[in-house]
């Protein structure tokens, strides 16, 4: 049976940000959960039966290896990590980085998340009025998360990502299971066509 694409988007966007990669599917084929950056989370039931590969973008990845009992066949992170906050042995992002975000996001979400946003290469508008503690809980979810090792099927990492550098994928994820494209932190949107092409490249080996 044809494996549904379950995608999970990350820190500071919601699900619309997989709407031109979606588009090279037919929509039975896919869903997308929102975590409620911007509004009530959603996250429609899967359907029963069917296999489940499910696809994180940047800090849905990490939620995807968090979330206790999800059903699911196989994982594929794009911009991804299995942790984000830098360790003894791991080459993350500093703590003060996240602490000040954290600090200022109670009293300008939207700031923050504009700021966030146009370091990831987007300045399209908000989709909507930020969630403070949310937004907050993901924040502290970054600091304190650590999902290594990753299993994973593939993940689709950018070789200009200006978030997640290739010290931090390799760090991640095994190298025979990294696939490098030259782009950057917003594959799913300046490389959606060639992430489809994996996607479907994997869904067959899982179907």
């Amino acid at each position: 049976m044809k494996p549904l694409l379950l995608f999970v988007h990350g820190w500071g966007f919601d699900a619309s940000v997989w709407d031109e990669l979606r588009s090279h599917y037919p929509p039975e084929d896919t869903l997308a959960w929102d975590l409620g950056f911007f509004g009530s989370p959603n996250q429609p039931a899967l359907p029963k039966g069917r296999p489940i590969l499910a696809v994180g973008h940047s800090f849905g990845l990490l939620w995807l290896l968090h979330e206790p009992g999800l059903r699911c066949d196989a994982l594929v992170s794009i911009n991804g990590f299995s942790c984000f906050a830098q360790r003894p042995d791991f080459p993350g992002i500093a703590l003060r980085v996240l602490a000040r975000m954290c600090a200022r996001v109670t009293s300008d979400a939207a700031g923050v998340v504009k700021d966030f946003r146009a370091l990831c290469g987007v300045l399209a508008p908000l989709p909507g009025d930020p969630d403070a503690p949310k937004l907050t809980a993901g924040l502290v979810a970054l600091q304190n998360w650590d999902k290594r090792p990753a299993e994973v099927m593939a993940a689709l990492c950018g070789t200009s990502d200006g978030l997640v550098s290739q010290e931090m994928s390799r760090a991640c994820f095994a190298d025979e299971k990294i696939y490098w494209h030259e782009g950057g932190h917003m594959l799913p949107l300046t490389a959606a066509s060639w992430c489809a092409g994996h996607l479907r490249e994997l869904a067959d080996k899982l179907a």
